[in-house]
């Protein structure tokens, strides 16, 4: 009798690995159970496929936890306390730039182009991870901020939440100029300008110092 089951030749660890890049190019919806069998290789079956993941839902979210482990970890540096504030946020925007136009892998952040390809209402459960993953990044740039008015480095008048968004969104649009074709060393340059809005809450903050000792 034959013996049902996975081939001998898949690997499942290689599998997620093939999926992800799937999956981080088109979006959940519009990446076939086709498209990832054939992705995967070694004549996996509908059967053996659901045997090894569970559901496609399930695979994403696989897939996600993969990407957040490795991939996203280009922004952690903004919970470095041992960093000053703003070298934080422009290491994790630079490092961000770098990977979403790094070659082996799609262009773009999986994470902020989960925005436009969130699933639909009935699985919006498969994309918590990534808007988790959002949230986190966002709560990192108030913390910096936040950090640098504590520090003196800012205006305490700064509004943290306000200053962290500008950071933040510029973050989430790297995805849409990646993807566009707009050149690296543009986005480098954008870097710079957008950290000037750092810098003149900081120039704000040695006014008011000075005006003081007048």
């Amino acid at each position: 009798m034959a013996v049902m089951g996975r081939p001998r030749t898949f690997d499942r660890d290689k599998a997620i690995d093939e999926a992800l890049q799937l999956f981080w190019q088109n979006g959940f919806e519009a990446t076939s159970l086709s498209q990832l069998k054939a992705a995967m290789g070694g004549g996996i079956s509908a059967p053996s496929f659901y045997a090894a993941f569970g559901s496609k839902e399930a695979l994403f979210q696989e897939c996600v936890q993969r990407y957040l482990e490795t991939y996203a970890q280009v922004t952690e540096c903004l919970w470095d306390t041992d960093m000053a504030p703003r070298d934080a946020i422009e290491a994790a925007l630079r490092q961000s730039a770098r990977m979403q136009y790094e070659r082996g892998h799609p262009k773009g952040c999986m994470v902020g182009l989960g925005v436009m390809s969130a699933p639909s209402d009935a699985h919006a459960s498969v994309s918590v991870g990534l808007t988790r993953s959002r949230s986190r990044t966002r709560k990192g740039f108030i913390a910096c901020v936040q950090r640098g008015i504590d520090r003196g480095d800012l205006d305490a008048s700064i509004e943290a939440q306000g200053l962290a968004a500008v950071f933040d969104a510029f973050l989430m649009g790297l995805s849409v100029l990646a993807r566009d074709g707009v050149r690296l060393s543009t986005v480098e340059a954008g870097i710079s300008h957008v950290m000037l809005a750092w810098d003149a809450a900081a120039r704000s903050q040695r006014g008011a110092a000075r005006a003081g000792k007048a």
